[in-house]
């Protein structure tokens, strides 16, 4: 039974050889994008989950007040994690590491390479899984000046993996460290990621004040811990240990770094990027059920030819439930056709999507979970897409087929019509959605943020680079592509420090709030290219502004006077300040946000600053001017290659999430449009089947080709035109809630709709046009005749 099962229905896909191709083309292409984007969700969905204590791993973070708002940050005292493990009960351990990634110098015999890693506590080999491959956790700190580095790391310092432990190499220029230990590389998808560990003791010195924050915290709590217990005696740790103090602690599941990584007011909100994961997901349904649907359509436009074989299994005694399950079984029998037909996409489209996502994904097909997920879409596809011909097709009088009369669709044609309407509604919407997203990413990037950051290069300051300045500085100027130079202590985009102890004229008690504050050269704000509004620039002798200060915009309205200009700010220890500029608001941190204040310093120490900013000239080549700057930075800093950035690089990737989301769109919304498509041209076939006879007569009494062409194009451009209408308010209440996630967004246009409405018609035109002018170019005598 199951031989003669597949003979029969081996006979029927060669005999209908373009519409099983077209059947099998379309299924695996919606199966290959929900494959694409399951093993993307997958991923993101499997952060971290390297880590066996995942469930029980936390990292503190601080809120601060700003005007009208709180922020959240990750960095906290450098006490603070030793006052948790031992005021807080249900804390099993915690750990302290340096903010960020430290790059530093390494050099191996002739060999110099910048790295990235962290100080942090022994602790955090037992709270996060490293798997050592060389040495071990236990004696991997035992002396002061040790490092443990990934597998990767020792390549590329010494050229292979093996008898790493033991070799020597020089930091900074500056200090010999003994690599005690090499553990395997981080995954992909874990969300920290080291090339270097050395131990906290080394900088702890520099983090025993409570009212700095530059460490990141993290917590390991005990199994029957609970965390809102934690919390609260966490939450105003800080605040006991700093009298007046308004910050405030919380804890933060390593199972939402990843996906759930959205605050407002110092709360989390339950989003970020899995409302991405649930928006793929949700898409990548929708295109496998359009591709169904094609499915429907294209086997119920062959209704006509296999209306005498249904016919012929009625009178031979094929019941209807033996005709349903033959039918299924075809569309079954396809559909794994379909997934196998998939996977090969999917290996050959692999590559580009991985370029794409920035992810290293594979099929895999020895995953039990893949297999199994292909399965049920085989399945589930063979259902649903076989379902509605298949008892169609059924339900065929045997003695109206045998007597070559025609069936009559009843539903069916208004059911393949909604389909079709249905499949150009989701593709109008991804159509438009997708001109909005790019809207949006384009309007942040776009907008004025305060600096030009174009042609402005950051160099992390390495070596004597701080205390050389001057010199640097009149050696970039003179190479002719360098319009000015400046040092700050902290980076441009990605805040500064914080402090609430700041006070003013007219301040009431309700009005403490942190403040953010970033000691310069006087060069910075030219450097930047930051507007002076009011008042002065600082002098280009630091010491002669020791007392003055210049704020932005957001700090301005802060203060009660008038005019700012002459305004005196006080600090915490007496110190008071005296208010010479005001700066048009800039951009940092949250790209989205208002910027919060923001306060100069005019800093006399160079050697405490962090970075340099160089501006360079407009229209000049800028390989030739990075070369010249790195020559000029050379001659008084010769032992330590210059490590820079281009600032407009790093800005853009503030958005590499929205930008991936974006091409991703993109591609469904074609893929998308492709699968619709078909769908249309199977009705088409269909309805040019059914009026072969008509359009014969109508050329035998003079009817054109064009004026044929366009009688049967007209139905489907109604259908494309009933999908706008449903389409349009379906895509704004869309992407109106879209939008409302960020605080700076771009306003819906009328002519998006347009233009994707626009874009449907012309689409559903060349698509129909293919099977229009083939029925009207027929033989009318052939027509005619034809059975």
């Amino acid at each position: 039974m199951l031989k003669n099962f597949f003979k029969t229905t081996v006979r029927t896909l060669l005999r209908n050889k373009t519409y099983s191709f077209l059947n099998i083309f379309g299924l695996a292409v919606g199966i290959a994008c929900t494959g694409l984007i399951f093993l993307w969700v997958e991923d993101e969905m499997n952060y971290d989950t390297v880590n066996v204590k995942k469930d029980n791993l936390y990292q503190v973070l601080n809120n601060w007040p700003y005007p009208a708002h709180y922020s959240t940050f990750e960095t906290t005292p450098g006490t603070l994690a030793p006052a948790i493990k031992a005021e807080i009960p249900g804390v099993a351990n915690t750990a302290r590491c340096t903010y960020g990634q430290t790059s530093a110098l390494f050099t191996i015999g002739s060999k110099q390479i910048y790295a990235g890693g962290v100080y942090a506590d022994s602790t955090l080999f037992s709270m996060l899984t490293m798997p050592f491959t060389q040495g071990n956790a236990g004696s991997a700190f035992t002396q002061l000046h040790s490092m443990v580095i990934t597998e990767k790391t020792a390549v590329k310092f010494f050229g292979e993996t093996a008898n790493a432990v033991g070799k020597t190499v020089r930091v900074d220029n500056k200090q010999d460290y003994v690599v005690t230990g090499v553990i395997k590389d981080f995954p992909q998808n874990a969300t920290l990621q080291y090339e270097w560990i050395a131990p906290f003791d080394i900088v702890e010195k520099n983090n025993r004040d409570w009212a700095s924050n530059d460490i990141i915290t993290l917590v390991e709590l005990k199994s029957n811990a609970g965390v809102d217990k934690v919390n609260s005696r966490l939450e105003g740790l800080i605040r006991k240990r700093v009298p007046g103090s308004i910050a405030s602690s919380m804890l933060f599941s390593m199972n939402d770094w990843h996906l759930r990584h959205d605050f407002e007011n110092g709360r989390e909100t339950g989003k970020g990027r899995i409302r991405y994961v649930r928006m793929f997901t949700l898409i990548a349904w929708i295109i496998l059920f359009l591709a169904c649907i094609n499915f429907m359509n294209l086997a119920t436009a062959r209704s006509e030819k296999r209306a005498r074989e249904v016919g012929v299994r009625k009178v031979l005694g094929s019941g209807k439930k033996t005709l349903v399950v033959q039918f299924i079984g075809e569309a079954m029998f396809m559909s794994m056709l379909a997934v196998i037909a998939a996977v090969f996409i999917m290996a050959l489209v692999l590559p580009a999507f991985n370029l794409l996502t920035q992810k290293n994904l594979s099929v895999n097909l020895g995953s039990p979970l893949h297999v199994a997920v292909l399965l049920a879409i085989t399945v589930v596809c063979g259902v649903v897409a076989g379902s509605y011909p298949s008892f169609y097709l059924s339900s065929f009088n045997p003695v109206l087929v045998l007597k070559g009369l025609k069936v009559k669709a009843g539903s069916a044609g208004l059911i393949r019509k909604g389909l079709v309407i249905t499949q150009f509604t989701v593709s109008i919407v991804l159509i438009v959605s997708t001109i909005i997203i790019f809207q949006q990413i384009q309007h942040v990037k776009n907008r004025d943020a305060g600096y030009d950051k174009n042609g402005l290069l950051k160099v992390s300051l390495q070596g004597d680079m701080g205390k050389n300045f001057n010199l640097i500085k009149q050696h970039l100027l003179g190479t002719g592509m360098v319009d000015n130079a400046a040092l700050t202590g902290y980076d441009l985009l990605n805040g500064g420090g914080n402090w609430d102890g700041f006070d003013w004229k007219g301040r009431t008690v309700n009005e403490k709030y942190s403040i953010t504050y970033r000691n310069v050269s006087p060069e910075l704000l030219n450097t930047y290219g930051i507007q002076l509004l009011q008042g002065r620039d600082f002098s280009a002798n630091p010491a002669a502004d020791s007392v003055n200060v210049i704020i932005n915009e957001s700090l301005a309205k802060m203060l009660h006077g008038k005019s700012p200009i002459g305004e005196i700010i006080r600090a915490g220890d007496n110190r008071s300040f005296t208010v010479i500029g005001v700066v048009k608001n800039f951009v940092f941190s949250d790209m989205y946000g208002k910027p919060d204040p923001v306060i100069f310093f005019s800093q006399q120490h160079n050697e405490w600053q962090s970075y340099m900013y160089i501006r360079l000239k407009k229209n000049v080549d800028l390989e030739q001017a990075v070369a010249k700057v790195e020559a000029a930075i050379k001659k008084d800093n010769p032992a330590y290659p210059v490590d820079y950035r281009f600032v407009d690089e790093e800005f853009n990737q503030a958005f590499l999430s929205e930008m991936l989301v974006s091409k991703l769109s993109r591609v469904f919304a074609a893929l998308a449009i492709i699968i619709s498509c078909l769908g249309l041209f199977g009705l088409a076939a269909y309805t040019a089947e059914r009026r072969i006879k008509e359009i014969g007569i109508r050329k035998v009494l003079g009817a054109s080709v064009t004026g044929l062409a366009g009688l049967l194009s007209t139905e489907f451009i109604k259908l494309v035109i009933v999908s706008i209408l449903l389409a349009c308010p379906i895509a704004w209440y869309a992407m109106d809630a879209w939008l409302q996630n960020y605080a700076y967004r771009v306003n819906i246009q009328w002519w998006v709709f347009a233009a994707a409405g626009g874009a449907a018609i012309v689409i559903a035109v060349i698509t129909v046009s293919f099977q229009s002018i083939k029925a009207a170019m027929m033989n009318p005598v052939k027509a005619i005749k034809a059975e």
